[in-house]
């Protein structure tokens, strides 16, 4: 293994036979070392494969400005999440977590904190992603002794998100928001609570988190068959006209316009939450 390019003292990229770079850390790995040098194995620490060039790329001027210490934290809450999750995040999580959580440190020492406008939202639609920033919390003031505020968590929790669903900060931000007016329509069209660890309501947070992404990325279900929806719309007229409000609502806040199918989808999954 060869020296490709060193980034800092502590991290060199190397390429590999197939062509594809590693970044690998380790301290003092990178040390009066220059392109073709061989790699002192026992320095390794971390390697890092990211397939995407311009991810690797960023991955790589991101580790000039950041410690080791603090890779080493946000790979452990990568790894935590994963883990609780089950689910496959996206390889640009690394540059953008570590990028977050440094400034995230650097803004807590000066006592310049932001708040998370969506917070609550956070929590209750994002239960799981909201552990995982609570623990990332837990791991960055017992690794730096320093406590950032609740705030920070749900933030962590929408870069998890956002890997999760291949989406950007603000498009997750703007996401989080549209489902929790979706929510509050259904809730005062038909004056419920809803229970929150029911599988119905899983379902439905899931189905309008891909509906809100639909509607973002201005993409539409097409299908030119309506009877379904006509039978639907029949048989659980409540939730059809909910649905209608819906449609109005998003066509007014959001001018896009939804096709019989979203709709028939969205009639089917609020008679469930509802009714269930």
């Amino acid at each position: 293994m060869k020296v490709e390019r060193v980034i800092n003292n502590n991290v060199i990229s190397v390429i590999q036979p197939d062509g594809s770079e590693l970044v690998v850390m380790g301290k003092g790995i990178g040390f009066k070392k220059k392109t073709g040098d061989e790699v002192e194995k026992e320095r390794i620490e971390k390697i890092f494969s990211l397939e995407n060039k311009q991810t690797s790329e960023n991955f790589k001027m991101l580790l000039r400005e950041v410690p080791m210490d603090l890779m080493d934290v946000v790979e452990e809450i990568i790894h935590y999440a994963k883990n609780i999750l089950g689910k496959k995040l996206n390889e640009n999580i690394y540059v953008s977590l570590t990028d977050h959580i440094n400034f995230a440190m650097e803004r807590h020492k000066i006592g310049a904190e932001i708040k998370n406008a969506l917070l609550w939202e956070i929590k209750q639609l994002y239960k799981e992603e909201f552990s995982v920033g609570l623990k990332a919390l837990e791991h960055i003031k017992e690794k730096f002794q320093i406590e950032l505020p609740e705030d920070e968590a749900g933030f962590i929790a929408i870069h998890i998100i956002n890997a999760e669903m291949n989406e950007d900060v603000a498009n997750t931000m703007n996401i989080t928001k549209f489902i929790q007016q979706i929510i509050n329509i259904v809730k005062y069209h038909f004056n419920v609570e809803f229970k929150e660890e029911s599988l119905n309501y899983f379902r439905f947070i899931t189905h309008l988190k891909f509906f809100a992404q639909r509607v973002f990325n201005g993409t539409h279900y097409e299908n030119n068959d309506d009877y379904l929806y006509i039978m639907v719309k029949q048989k659980h007229k409540e939730a059809a006209m909910c649905t209608e409000k819906i449609k109005s609502f998003i066509k007014k806040e959001y001018n896009h316009d939804l096709t019989n199918e979203e709709m028939l989808y969205l009639t089917i999954h609020i008679e469930r939450v509802v009714n269930r």
